[in-house]
This record gives structure tokens, sequence and C-alpha cells, in this order.
């Protein structure tokens, strides 16, 4: 019993560890990608698997009564981010490149997102 509620404590301690990162500061220009997609369909970003220490963080508030994030993963060296087009309108989808979870980004790939 008493293991079980050290590993629910470190749990919750891990979870409040990385609700409390940094949000990613201003992006640097990088490439911007136009998509379009019907509602109800899926669709995925795929993103280069950074390097040790780096990590794609999401960078804009996106519109997720349009696009709805569903699933991330690796695949191929890259990491895939799978979306959900709810309805129509658009939205940006950005992300930043950043050193674990500071707030500088070194790098930045926005989307485009139009859903009809």
């Amino acid at each position: 019993m008493l293991l079980l509620g050290a590993a629910l404590a470190a749990a919750v301690l891990a979870l409040s560890a990385r609700a409390s990162a940094p949000p990613v500061g201003p992006l640097p220009k990088g490439p911007v990608t136009s998509i379009q997609v019907e509602h109800g369909q899926l669709f995925a970003l795929v993103l280069p698997k950074p390097a040790n220490g780096y990590a794609w963080r999401g960078a804009k508030n996106t519109n997720v009564k349009v696009a709805k994030p569903l699933d991330e993963g690796e695949l191929n060296g890259n990491i895939v981010l799978v979306y959900k087009a709810l309805k129509a309108g658009k939205t940006t989808i950005a992300y930043g490149l950043t050193k674990d979870e500071t707030e500088k980004a070194y790098k930045s790939q926005t989307f485009q997102v139009t859903v009809t």
C-alpha cells in the first residue's frame, strides 16, 4: 500500500512538472505549409526528429473547434502528429524546436490549415 502511494505521488509530481513548462517564445522564421482538408477527415503533420535534448513544442493556440490533435508518434525517424478536421474554417498550427522545455525556439514549422 505504501509503495502504491509513493508511485502515485511520483506520477503526480512528474505531471505537475511537465505542466509547468514555460510557453514557447517568439518563433524564428521557418517553413509554412498550407493544407486543405475536408471536415471529418484525419490528417497528419510531420516534423523531423529533433536531436537529443531538443523537443518540438506547440507554439501557438490552435482553434481546436476547427482541427483537434488526436495522437503523435514516431515513424521512419520523424515525428508524426495526427489531427482531425472537425468543422469548416481556418487555423494555424505552429511548433517551435526548443532545448528541452525552455522558452527559446531555435527553429519553427507552421501549418496553415483550411477545413472545407
